[in-house]
C-alpha cells in the first residue's frame, strides 16, 4: 500500500524533473527580451554615457569582410568592440591581429556559433574560456566583454562568464542585419528605431552566421549610421569607452580578475 501511494509521486517526480531542470538551463534567456532588459539590467542592455553609443559587430573576424569595415571605420574615424568567435580568431588570427592594431576592441562571442538547447556546463566553461584564451593570445591582455551567440544567456552561459571574469553585454538596439532582404536602407531604419544616446548597436561584419553577403548591406548603412549619430550630437566608440551602467553588474559576473587569470575549468 505505501508503495503503491509513493508511486504517483515518483511518477510526478520523472515527469517534473526534466521540466524542472531545462526551466533552470534556459530560464536566464529570457533577458533576451529587450525590454525588460533595458528596464531593469541596464548593464546587460550595454547602457551607458548618455552622449555615446557603443559601436559592436558579431561573428567575425572574416578574411574577406573585416578588413572592409575595418578600412570603413578608418575612413569615418570611428572605433569598434568586436565580437569574435574563438574558432574564427584560430582560423584568421592575422585579421584579428589587424583589428586590435587599427586601435578597436576585441571582445568575447564564444568558440562557435551554436545554440545551446541542451544544458552542458562543462563544455560552456570550456569553450568559453577557450574563446577568451584566444582573444587574450592576439591583444595580450584578458578579454573584458561576453555576448553569446544569438543574445542567449543560460544557467550554464552566465556561470561560465562568470568563472571567466567576462561580464555579459548583449544590446538595446540591432539592424537586423543578418537576413537575405537586408539593404543598406533597412539597416539605417531598424538601427534608428530604437538607437538613443547610452545605447549599444549590434551590428555584423561577417557573414558566417548569417545570410550570404548580408554584411554588404552592414557595410553600405554604416556611414549613415554614424552621420544620423553624429547629427543627433552622439559619439560612437567601443564599449570600453562607453562607461556601461553598474547597475548589476556584480550580479552579472561576480568574477574577479584573478579568477580570470587562473583559467581554472
Amino acid at each position: 500500500m505505501i508503495d503503491g501511494d509513493r508511486s504517483p509521486a515518483v511518477r510526478a517526480v520523472c515527469v517534473l524533473a526534466p521540466l524542472a531542470a531545462a526551466l533552470a538551463h534556459l530560464g536566464p534567456a529570457a533577458t533576451w527580451l529587450p525590454g525588460p532588459r533595458r528596464r531593469w539590467l541596464p548593464a546587460l542592455a550595454g547602457r551607458g554615457r548618455p552622449d555615446h553609443v557603443a559601436l559592436t559587430f558579431d561573428d567575425g573576424p572574416d578574411p574577406v569582410s573585416t578588413p572592409l569595415f575595418l578600412d570603413a571605420l578608418d575612413a569615418l574615424g570611428v572605433r569598434a568592440t568586436f565580437f569574435v568567435l574563438g574558432g574564427r580568431v584560430a582560423r584568421c588570427p592575422d585579421v584579428a591581429r589587424e583589428t586590435v592594431r587599427r586601435g578597436h576592441e576585441l571582445a568575447v562571442h564564444g568558440w562557435a556559433h551554436d545554440r545551446p538547447w541542451l544544458p552542458s556546463p562543462g563544455r560552456d566553461a570550456r569553450e568559453l574560456f577557450r574563446a577568451a584564451y584566444a582573444v587574450a593570445d592576439v591583444t595580450g591582455r584578458w578579454p573584458r566583454w561576453y555576448r553569446p551567440p544569438y543574445g542567449i544567456l543560460t544557467s550554464g552561459r552566465w556561470a561560465a562568464a562568470r568563472r571567466a571574469g567576462l561580464r555579459p553585454v548583449l544590446w538595446t538596439a540591432w539592424g537586423r542585419d543578418w537576413t537575405p532582404h537586408a539593404t543598406p536602407a533597412s539597416v539605417r531604419r531598424t538601427a534608428a528605431a530604437d538607437l538613443r544616446g547610452g545605447g549599444t548597436l549590434l551590428l555584423h561584419d561577417t557573414d558566417h552566421a548569417s545570410a550570404p553577403d548580408s554584411w554588404r548591406a552592414t557595410l553600405g548603412a554604416l556611414p549613415e549610421i554614424v552621420a544620423d549619430c553624429r547629427a543627433a550630437g552622439l559619439a560612437l566608440g567601443p564599449l570600453a569607452g562607453h562607461a556601461t551602467a553598474r547597475t548589476g553588474a556584480a550580479a552579472l559576473t561576480g568574477a574577479t580578475p584573478a579568477t580570470a587569470s587562473t583559467g581554472a575549468v
